[in-house]
């Protein structure tokens, strides 16, 4: 377990090599410039001259790689032109709320897929499983910002059960003021895990060590606790793994939706803003985030089914 964990975090560096240089140079490739999104259309060449030399855009982008390689291998991400503070407080003032978020609509998520997926497995071609399998098709075929302004306008516009954005002052606060973005990721990211549960729950179902321990006389719920859904939940977890990179780029949506403080709505300023070393920052962090996940995700699953770790090794 111990060298398989230590593959897979080399297999990483390259990952992350390559997106800081690739989030680099489209950040470049943008049209517009930080210094016309801050000084505006009307200001003067000599103004523009100066602010690009104090902010090292002047130089060519060999040499700005350069300058941002030597501050990343002492552990600075820079300081944002549009806020003028280091990147990693930024990211340290808003990742809190995003992780917060994004653990929320997992929760919700696996709240709302286990059963329904139990239920779907076991009942399977019945109208049961009809209504569930015609139901995970508008979580699966419904924007984001569609499912996020449709929650918006009837549980906060119309019946006033929920703010319509923010983030709160207390902890308590949190959650409630992030239940409807949550809610709003966890209902896509629900389809998706139901179907993947409910296929696994169905060919774990027809196993013969499930007909064998039925045949034993072993109670019905001990049988789908102990011999059905724990190799079904490993495929559920890499399933959850995977798709933690989307859950993060609805985030991105859903935080623009519902006003919430997180790196999402922070990446969309700054892209709009052109603050460059904010944009390569977060994408970095994100990135890192990702593998870290990617791993975990790996660990867990090798755990729950050993041979999956013997079929990665093959």
């Amino acid at each position: 377990m111990w060298r398989y964990a230590g593959r897979r975090v080399l297999q990483m560096l390259p990952t992350l090599a390559l997106a800081v240089l690739a989030v680099f140079f489209l950040a470049r490739a943008m049209p517009g410039d930080a210094v016309s999104a801050l000084l505006g259309d009307r200001a003067t060449d000599e103004a523009v001259g100066r602010l690009q030399r104090e902010l090292g855009l002047d130089r060519s982008p060999i040499e700005q790689l350069w300058s941002y390689l030597g501050q990343l291998a002492h552990g600075n991400l820079g300081d944002s032109i549009a806020a003028r503070v280091p990147v990693t407080r930024l990211i340290a003032e808003r990742l809190p709320v995003t992780a917060l978020l994004a653990a929320m609509a997992v929760v919700i998520s696996l709240v709302l897929s286990l059963p329904l997926a139990v239920m779907s497995a076991l009942r399977a071609g019945q109208w049961p499983d009809l209504a569930v399998r015609g139901g995970l098709q508008v979580g699966l075929s419904a924007p984001i910002f569609f499912l996020g302004l449709l929650l918006l306008t009837i549980f906060a516009a119309q019946w006033g059960l929920f703010p319509v954005g923010g983030y709160g002052e207390t902890p308590l606060s949190h959650l409630y003021y992030l239940f409807l973005p949550a809610l709003t990721l966890a209902l896509s990211f629900t389809a998706v895990i139901t179907r993947s549960l409910r296929a696994s729950l169905l060919g774990t179902l027809r196993a013969e060590h499930v007909t064998f321990a039925r045949s034993k006389g072993i109670p019905e719920r001990v049988v789908l606790r102990s011999h059905v859904l724990r190799p079904a939940a490993a495929a559920t977890v890499s399933l959850i793994g995977l798709h933690i990179g989307g859950l993060l780029g609805g985030a991105v949506v859903t935080e623009s939706v519902f006003a919430v403080p997180g790196v999402g709505r922070l990446m969309v300023d700054s892209i709009f803003a052109r603050d460059y070393p904010v944009v390569q920052g977060l994408t970095l962090v994100l990135a890192v985030l990702v593998s870290v996940t990617f791993l975990a995700t790996d660990l867990v699953t090798a755990w729950l089914d050993p041979r999956a770790t013997q079929r990665r090794r093959a």
